[in-house]
């Protein structure tokens, strides 16, 4: 599904928090709501939202995954754009709703309608809003520390959302941030939803990869703009005794700009 263009920055969005961040990383939605603040947007939070759906989706069940998402589909009536610090929650209101709905009459208009203004986090104040993070940063009165930085973009960011590029901006944006690669960059965390719950054998295996990788290249931290890849990669990580700081790219940012040192 294609996106939306805008000719001009919109000046109201809502959040879409994404269920994962609502429970582990509530401190990211925050601070995504605080970076659209900071760049002049009203952004408005439906109290009813929960889960897109995408857990009953990708494991078949796509009666459960319809009423998760209809009841979602319903709390968006104003024409604003709907922004997702996750690239698997974006990836799945903007190119399976349309698919979940195609054959209802009344719902699949609305899907697509809602699907064309469905924004990851990063690609929105990027692309978007065309943010200027340097000199954003440089009204802080306090410069935080030099810090190595590795990113992980999840799968569904990378491939259906296309916005490690965005992410990649963003960070290069802010002063004082390096940024490294890992190994096998674009490889797999083995978080993929329920397929870590379903097959943990390959999933550890995965992330065990992962962090060794990561831990190599000799950054500082890692962000990530997916709540599901953090928690599996850096609970891996404290499991495996490794040293390893992972927090939500909009946290990683809007600290940053505050000229706050790392986490």
């Amino acid at each position: 599904m294609e996106k939306r263009i805008y000719p001009a920055p919109p000046q109201q969005v809502y959040l879409f928090g994404t269920c994962l961040i609502d429970l582990f990383v509530p401190e990211a939605g925050m601070d995504a709501l605080r970076l659209l603040e900071q760049a002049g947007v009203a952004v408005d939070f439906p109290m009813g939202q929960s889960c897109c759906g995408q857990p009953a989706y990708t494991s078949g069940n796509e009666a459960s995954a319809r009423t998760v998402a209809a009841a979602q589909m319903a709390l968006f009536q104003e024409d604003w754009p709907i922004v997702v610090p996750s690239g698997s929650c974006a990836g799945m209101m903007r190119h399976h709703w349309p698919k979940l709905f195609a054959a209802d009459p009344v719902l699949g208009p609305r899907a697509k309608v809602l699907a064309e203004r469905t924004f990851e986090l990063t690609e929105f104040l990027v692309e978007v809003l065309k943010v200027d993070f340097a000199a954003l940063h440089a009204q802080s009165t306090v410069a935080p520390p030099p810090i190595k930085v590795a990113l992980h973009t999840s799968c569904s960011a990378r491939r259906e959302m296309g916005t490690r590029s965005h992410g990649l901006a963003l960070l290069r944006a802010l002063p004082g941030v390096e940024l490294v690669e890992q190994k096998n960059e674009a490889e797999c965390c083995g978080f993929g939803g329920v397929f870590s719950l379903k097959h943990p054998d390959i999933s550890g295996a995965m992330v065990a990869d992962k962090t060794a990788a990561i831990e190599a290249s000799g950054c500082d931290q890692l962000v990530s703009a997916d709540a599901g890849c953090l928690c599996n990669i850096g609970h891996a990580a404290e499991h495996q005794g490794r040293a390893l700081k992972v927090e939500h790219l909009a946290s990683f940012v809007a600290r940053r700009l505050r000229g706050e040192a790392q986490s």
